[in-house]
């Protein structure tokens, strides 16, 4: 039997139970009763309930090195929302990006991309909307529709601007369930500080709090709810003689150590959203609410004195004589002068490291590519392209 006969009987034994078992016609009690014992009966009678776990295995490893592409990867994503026990197998089965190369879950947005390759991406942005949507690119061309895979809203305050970033396009606000994060620029927009919904290392952040005196300081627990915990640092530098080239920015990945980028470094990897309720779809970590977490992540330890956190800095561009202009080599990627482009390396204490770690540029109108890999993960990638949109007087 082939993997494409087996995965339509799958779609088949379970669609007839959600069509069976998951209405929306029930007016009573006693209506989803009756519906949740045919959902019993429907399992106990699908020809995959009692299939041996090593077969199970088998069948499942071989979906998931088949479907190793979108669209057709959401097939493991389905194997993964039938049960429990098809979840802890795809879970055990999926590796994360830093050794697939593969965005599968929405959790692998919050986990370092791969380490020999850059993960291709594209930003487009909405003038009317102020809202900023990001893509996995399918293939080479940008403009293609891509796979969607976060949202931003900027909204404007008196004193700062908000970027809200958030799982889902059509709900893009810090009360909505599918908030991970948001990006908080100063009032000129030099300075920019990443914010993430739940700590990133496992262990306490220390975080302020509004409803106490300044200065003072509170242990926030990683089964808070909702926060906003510091994880990076975005400056940009001012241009106050006007002098031309590209702009000059550094960022402070707070919670990623320089040690990640030795041979054997390792960066923190979250493993799942932290929730604690239990709703019907809670084999799934994606469809869980935010409203109330569980410590349920990876664990690690904070940054101290002896582990420095990670420092990226422009990649420093050339000047071309005959185009008389500034240029880096994207290759291929960006395809129009912006002063908003940039590539970003790993300053060391010998000089850069060579690797691009995170590069953005334009390709046409409202439409830029976003590339980038280990340490980084989509969603710290993200946020630092974000900083670039902002408008910055002080820095053209």
């Amino acid at each position: 039997m082939s993997f494409k006969s087996i995965l339509q009987d799958m779609k088949g034994d379970f669609g007839s139970i959600s069509r069976k078992g998951f209405g929306l016609r029930s007016r009573s009690q006693r209506v989803v009763e009756e519906r949740s014992l045919v959902v019993v009966d429907a399992l106990k009678q699908s020809c995959w309930a009692n299939m041996p776990p090593e077969l199970l295995r088998d069948v499942l490893m071989r979906i998931e090195a088949s479907e190793c592409t979108w669209p057709p990867r959401k097939n493991v994503v389905c194997c993964a929302g039938v049960c429990r026990n098809w979840r802890e197998i795809m879970k055990d089965i999926v590796k994360n990006p830093e050794f697939s190369g593969k965005l599968t879950f929405p959790i692998s947005l919050k986990q370092p991309g791969p380490r020999s390759s850059l993960i291709q991406c594209f930003i487009k942005r909405n003038r009317n909307t102020q809202t900023y949507h990001l893509y996995l690119s399918l293939n080479q061309a940008s403009n293609d529709d891509g796979k969607f895979l976060l949202a931003a809203k900027k909204c404007r305050r008196a004193t700062c601007t908000d970027y809200i970033i958030s799982l889902n396009a059509e709900d893009v606000s810090k009360g909505s369930s599918t908030y991970i994060g948001k990006l908080r620029s100063n009032f000129l927009g030099t300075k920019f500080t990443v914010y993430d919904a739940q700590p990133p290392n496992g262990g306490a952040l220390t975080a302020k709090c509004r409803s106490v005196k300044p200065g003072s300081m509170k242990r926030v627990s990683p089964r808070v709810p909702a926060g906003n915990y510091p994880v990076s640092n975005i400056s940009y530098e001012l241009n106050v003689l006007g002098s031309r080239g590209p702009r000059r920015m550094q960022c402070v990945m707070n919670a990623i150590p320089a040690s990640a980028m030795d041979p054997e470094g390792v960066a923190p990897t979250q493993t799942e959203f932290l929730v604690s309720n239990v709703d019907s779809f809670s084999s799934l970590p994606f469809f869980r609410s935010k409203s109330a977490r569980i410590d349920n992540f990876q664990s690690g330890t904070l940054l101290t004195s002896q582990n420095d956190p990670m420092v990226l800095k422009n990649k420093a561009p050339r000047w071309h004589e005959q185009l008389q202009c500034w240029c880096l080599n994207f290759n291929g990627r960006v395809t129009v002068a912006s002063v908003k482009n940039f590539q970003l390396v790993a300053s060391m204490e010998n000089g850069e490291h060579e690797n691009v770690i995170i590069q953005f540029g334009k390709v046409g109108k409202d439409v830029f590519t976003m590339d980038y890999q280990y340490p980084l993960s989509a969603f710290q990638a993200f946020a630092i392209c974000l900083s670039s949109f902002d408008t910055k007087i002080a820095c053209e």
